[in-house]
């Protein structure tokens, strides 16, 4: 099972709020999702991003691949960073 950390749109038409959720990647972009994360609020200057640090890093420990704008997001907010740090302390 392919599991990956991505956007879940949600809001009103042309009102976009985005939760970041972890999900089967075989599932819908807004269908089941396993655990939401946090969320991400395009709409405000700046860009609103609100992540759970600790579980993001635990799923991607667990093999979760964050897609391209999840990432961006992540390096954003310094997560990558310290997920980079923990994964070469374990070596």
């Amino acid at each position: 099972m392919a599991v990956k950390i991505r956007l879940n749109r949600m809001g009103a038409k042309r009102n976009p709020f985005y939760r970041i959720v972890v999900a089967d990647s075989r599932s819908p972009r807004d269908g089941r999702f396993i655990e939401i994360l946090g969320n991400y609020d395009s709409t405000k200057e700046p860009a609103i991003v609100n992540i759970d640090e600790a579980k993001a890093i635990d799923w991607m420990q667990k093999g979760a691949q964050p897609t391209d704008t999840v990432r961006s997001l992540f390096s954003k907010q310094g997560i990558m960073a310290k997920y980079d740090a923990a994964k070469h302390a374990k070596n």
